[in-house]
């Protein structure tokens, strides 16, 4: 459980803000003044602090010096009763994560919250580092191994090498990669690896973006530019101001957006919506794409000016299938987490699950052999993960690719290669397993597929021992 402090002379807010946190899962202290806070600090550790700017006995500022300078792995973000960007740039600088104007929003809190909670989560790490993991940064610098898993495969390699090329410079990189590779990951990995390091990394989902909602996640607004805003927002842009943002499914962006993007990205320049006030900017972008931006370039959906602004590197993210051995070393690698994240003793793979392992082609990548080492860790009764604690389609897929083996084996050997019989029912069996494969093995798909019911499926599946 996170742990915060607020520190507001405003008995009434710190206690409503308190309950409110409380109420969401943090555990929460509160201090009237600067010098309860500091002594409070001595005797207890806190993730983040919520300081107001005026204090009777202090400001913000300085409460944001002597917290960084003593407590340098705990979180700041300032509270006030007005706007002021010029403050607001200033202690981002000095080391705030975010900067609220009052009145305060539950949703607008929440979110700055969390992510500050994970901002400092990630540079904590980055900070500290166990000797093995220190090893490691000699070569690859400071890739942070809870989120970045580093293989020993020719494609890994390779990848390291990129990163480790690109990140000590301010170009602009797309990521290219299958979902679940993990883009982010590697964007964090260029982040701290650069002289950004000790700057913001804000992440940016535009799938999720609606046209209307893109403008204001983007850039801010002021309040009362639009109906519904009761507040004045910090856009993504500034909230990265001095660091990195990475924004992931790019060309899911509309065009329209994708023009005031340009914009922005070309004149170093953001203006909140509803302000006339241009704020400079500072910001590295990464983006990151599952789809080729040319093909969306010629079917007009990507503009060809952002694409080639976006485009000073490329970097295109291998996916697990062709990592080799690295299946292996991550799913020990994740093991591990789950061990500790469930307080499990599981140790290791029987070699049938090694062999399934290896054998699945991993629609999902990376994201998908986390969690289902996650899922089989939890279900193991004993100290190694056995077959039967793999989702079905995975065993059934390395019961599939040895059939399918089989036949072309088969075809070699068998005398009567020229059987009609024999050769229809090879045929029907191979044409059901590529189905199957490619629908990662959903038996109503696979059928509708076939144009035969699931029943009549079951019973060929059963036929050849897929069942």
């Amino acid at each position: 459980m996170n742990k915060i402090l607020i520190i507001d002379d405003e008995i009434n807010i710190g206690l409503l803000l308190s309950k409110f946190l409380t109420r969401n899962g943090f555990e929460v202290k509160t201090s009237t003044n600067g010098i309860s806070a500091l002594e409070l600090m001595t005797k207890e550790e806190f993730d983040l602090v919520l300081c107001d700017f005026r204090l009777e006995d202090t400001d913000g500022r300085e409460m944001l010096k002597k917290i960084k300078t003593s407590y340098p792995n705990t979180g700041v973000i300032i509270i006030t009763g007005y706007s002021d960007i010029k403050l607001a740039v200033e202690l981002i600088k000095m080391g705030a994560f975010d900067y609220i104007s009052k009145p305060l929003y539950p949703d607008e809190i929440l979110n700055t919250i969390n992510k500050a909670l994970e901002a400092q989560k990630i540079i904590n790490q980055a900070e500290t580092k166990e000797p093995e993991t220190e090893k490691r940064r000699e070569s690859i610098g400071n890739v942070i191994p809870e989120e970045f898993v580093t293989g020993k495969s020719p494609a890994s390699l390779e990848l390291l090498k990129q990163i480790k090329l690109v990140a000590p410079t301010n170009y602009s990189v797309i990521l290219n990669g299958e979902s679940g590779t993990g883009k982010e990951s590697v964007a964090k990995s260029i982040h701290f690896n650069s002289p950004r390091k000790d700057k913001p990394f804000i992440a940016m989902d535009c799938g999720s973006l609606t046209k209307d909602l893109a403008g204001s996640e983007f850039f801010g607004h002021e309040k009362g530019s639009f109906t519904g805003a009761l507040y004045t927002k910090i856009g993504h842009f500034e909230m990265a101001n001095g660091g990195t943002l990475f924004l992931d499914e790019v060309g899911n962006l509309s065009y329209e957006i994708q023009a005031a993007l340009l914009r922005t990205v070309q004149e170093r320049k953001v203006k909140r919506i509803g302000s006339t006030k241009e704020i400079d900017l500072d910001v590295r972008i990464l983006v990151a794409t599952n789809e080729n931006l040319s093909d969306a370039i010629q079917k007009g959906r990507f503009r060809e000016d952002l694409f080639h602004r976006f485009n000073e590197f490329n970097i295109t993210i291998p996916p697990l299938r062709d990592r080799g051995k690295d299946i292996q070393l991550f799913a020990e690698h994740f093991l591990k987490e789950a061990n500790a994240e469930l307080n499990r003793n599981v140790t290791g793979f029987s070699s049938e699950v090694i062999d399934c392992m290896m054998t699945y082609n991993w629609p999902g990548n990376v994201r998908e052999l986390k969690n289902v080492i996650r899922r089989a860790t939890l279900i193991t009764e004993g100290n190694e993960i056995q077959l039967k604690a793999l989702p079905l389609e995975i065993s059934t897929f390395a019961k599939a690719s040895a059939l399918e083996s089989s036949f072309g084996s088969n075809v070699a050997v068998n005398p009567n290669k020229h059987d009609l019989k024999n050769a229809a029912m090879e045929a029907e069996y191979e044409t059901i397993l590529n189905v199957l494969k490619e629908v990662n093995f959903n038996k109503t798909k696979a059928a509708k597929i076939l144009n035969i019911d699931r029943k009549t499926l079951y019973n060929k599946m059963k036929a050849i021992n897929l069942d």
